[in-house]
């Protein structure tokens, strides 16, 4: 497995950056593993929970729309 670095990763994760979150999402509506996002532990799992979050006020869908 081949690691993707993402050179364009923010800072910091926000809930309300939405955008920005549905690219670490799969088609499934999966969050992406870190082997493919290519981000370091501490970052993974803040963007883990600012998804969880963006899901619990109905920012993002918790399945994919297909």
């Amino acid at each position: 497995m081949t690691k993707r670095l993402r050179k364009d990763v923010p800072v910091a994760f926000d809930y309300k950056d939405v955008k920005t979150l549905l690219r670490f999402i799969d088609p499934y509506g999966q969050i992406e593993p870190i082997g493919k996002t290519g981000l370091t532990a501490k970052q993974q799992r803040q963007l883990a929970r600012e998804i969880k979050r963006a899901r619990h006020l109905a920012l993002m869908p918790f399945v994919s729309q297909g």
